[in-house]
């Protein structure tokens, strides 16, 4: 005899099953939020165990940290350093990028091939390199250019190991980023209106202070306030230059503080909230200017084309400064690395030292088992960081550009937190979290690569989400009516158009997180080196032969796997157009 459930229990059944699946979340909305948990993880966390280890001890809430760092009166001189080296490094490269800007965008300069190559290569040499290139060609006992003027005014007459010697440093470096940011400037400016004041009688310099500087002033001062924040968080600069001659800023006091036996990690806490304070009010200070851009906007819908300003006899004298410009922040630190890296031992060039150049430098580095340690480990941290930020920053972009949810821009604002963070208080704030943390992470390469993910956060969203804007939704409908799942279509149809946009970030990434110092210094263990911890170690050790030929090593991979990297995105550029 067959039996039948009755229909109040299937009806109970269905309704149960019903509330399970609605309640059961998507495998689009798991995605979404492991994402949402690993970008708030990555921002707050750090901070959290800083502000922690900062402010509270056994006993409950303590300033005794604040009162070692800043109760002596060393602080104001420190405090000025920073300050000054900061805004000395922003004037200079201010001064420098916004020239060479200018007459690239709005003159008939030669050698404009120049520029480019002069933007692109510094970019690249790692900021430590740059650093001990200059001490190669500037310091007072052993740097090439002071024994090239030597006979002339005498010995010394260079010393890179100031105040001054460091801004010299940093503002080159800085330079051609500021060359980058105003030549999108310049372009966007409508001529016109220069032309109007050139045909009203004014002279090119009248016009250039008082119609193209004005038009320009948010660029202008978007240009020193980060140029000022990338000063403050500088650290090779001031850890190779200042503390030769005891001159101390945030960063390299951080350091001393750090380096120091026994550590006091609460004195490095106040000290680093003290330059995450600061870093913070440039960053805001930046925003807010840019958001007052619209009331210089001078181009409408009304076409231009830039005629290029004659420099008439002018000419010859600004190539000249190009030239000089191109050998001071290309050629003359590359050229001084290569020629350190074939000598036995350091030495001012001469006919006899041409003679006794040798390779032995690079041999010696194929059997340092600490070197191939170390690029091998540099390679794994800048590729995995790379992919790994692209992979979730191109599914945060989608949440926050496509996706209706609310609080979506939280995510979108918890992944620029990092933005704020100077590499060597992340470095510190890390070290808080993990060194108290039951997982053992720290001393190992995973926490080098949670630094990096961390620390390049920021420029991974801003890639993704600007490519993502330029797609259109109708895309992805058209795939949904299709039958596709989110997962299908973002995968099928939203990475393959993502594509150029994720490569140039991956390519980006790879590049800074390849030479990153300043959040390594406080987290690498012995075994775990990379390369710019083991040219900081063979610096410190006095070894410039040896170190100058890592420093080339380091050069050329990074050229190779950028080379690489855009030959890969032309293929993907010409598939999409296929």
């Amino acid at each position: 005899m067959m039996t039948t459930a009755s229909p109040a229990v299937g009806t109970d059944t269905v309704a149960a099953s019903a509330w399970w699946r609605r309640w059961l979340p998507t495998p689009k909305m798991l995605i979404l939020g492991v994402v949402g948990l690993v970008i708030g993880y990555l921002a707050l966390v750090p901070l959290y165990y800083l502000l922690w280890g900062t402010f509270f001890d056994a006993d409950g809430v303590s300033v005794a940290g604040f009162e070692r760092a800043y109760g002596n009166s060393q602080i104001f001189e420190l405090i000025g350093n920073s300050l000054w080296f900061a805004a000395g490094a922003a004037v200079l490269s201010l001064v420098v990028g916004t020239a060479l800007a200018y007459l690239n965008v709005r003159t008939d300069v030669p050698f404009k091939a120049l520029f480019f190559a002069a933007s692109i290569v510094p970019l690249i040499i790692p900021g430590i390199l740059y650093t001990i290139s200059w001490i190669l060609l500037a310091s007072p006992e052993i740097g090439l250019v002071n024994k090239l003027v030597e006979p002339v005014f005498g010995s010394g007459t260079f010393d890179v190991f100031t105040i001054w010697g460091m801004i010299w440093v940093e503002g080159l470096h800085l330079s051609p980023i500021v060359f980058l940011l105003m030549v999108a400037a310049f372009r966007s400016m409508d001529p016109s209106l220069e032309e109007s004041a050139l045909m009203s009688g004014a002279t090119r310099w009248q016009v250039f202070r008082k119609v193209t500087v004005p038009l320009a002033r948010p660029a202008i001062v978007a240009s020193i306030l980060i140029m000022v924040v990338r000063s403050l968080e500088s650290f090779e600069v001031p850890a190779l230059l200042g503390l030769q001659n005891g001159i101390y800023v945030f960063t390299s006091r951080i350091y001393f503080v750090l380096r120091s036996y026994p550590p006091d990690f609460a004195a490095a806490g106040a000290l680093a909230v003290g330059l995450l304070i600061l870093a913070i009010i440039g960053v805001a200070l930046s925003n807010i200017v840019g958001r007052s851009g619209k009331n210089y906007q001078t181009v409408t819908g009304k076409g231009f084309r830039p005629r290029p300003m004659e420099l008439g006899k002018w000419r010859s004298v600004v190539g000249a400064g190009i030239i000089l410009y191109f050998i001071l922040t290309v050629i003359a630190p590359l050229v001084v690395l290569l020629y350190t890296s074939l000598l036995k031992y350091y030495t001012a060039p001469t006919l006899n030292v041409f003679k006794t150049m040798t390779l032995e430098n690079y041999r010696e580095l194929i059997g340092m088992s600490k070197a191939v340690t170390a690029l091998r480990n540099s390679l794994i941290l800048g590729i995995g960081s790379a992919t790994l930020v692209m992979a979730f920053m191109a599914i945060a972009a989608w949440f926050v550009v496509r996706s209706r949810v609310r609080g979506r821009q939280v995510v979108d604002q918890l992944a620029f937190v990092p933005l704020v963070i100077p590499g060597l208080v992340l470095g510190l704030a890390l070290s808080f979290v993990y060194l108290r943390s039951p997982i053992p992470i720290y001393g190992t390469l995973f926490i080098l690569l949670i630094a990096y993910c961390t620390r390049y956060m920021p420029y991974g969203m801003r890639y993704a989400v600007t490519s993502m804007h330029q797609i259109s939704s109708e895309l992805e409908e058209s795939a949904h009516v299709s039958g596709a799942s989110w997962w299908q279509t973002f995968r099928r149809v939203i990475v393959p158009l993502l594509a150029p946009g994720l490569l140039a970030g991956w390519v980006y990434i790879l590049v800074v997180s390849f030479r990153e110092l300043s959040s390594s210094i406080l987290l690498y263990s012995p075994g775990n080196e990379v390369l710019s911890i083991l040219i900081f170690e063979q610096f410190e050790d006095g070894e410039f032969t040896v170190l100058s030929a890592l420093g080339v090593v380091m050069v050329l991979t990074l050229i190779l796997l950028v080379s690489i990297a855009y030959k890969l995105g032309a293929k993907v550029g010409l598939n999409r157009t296929n």
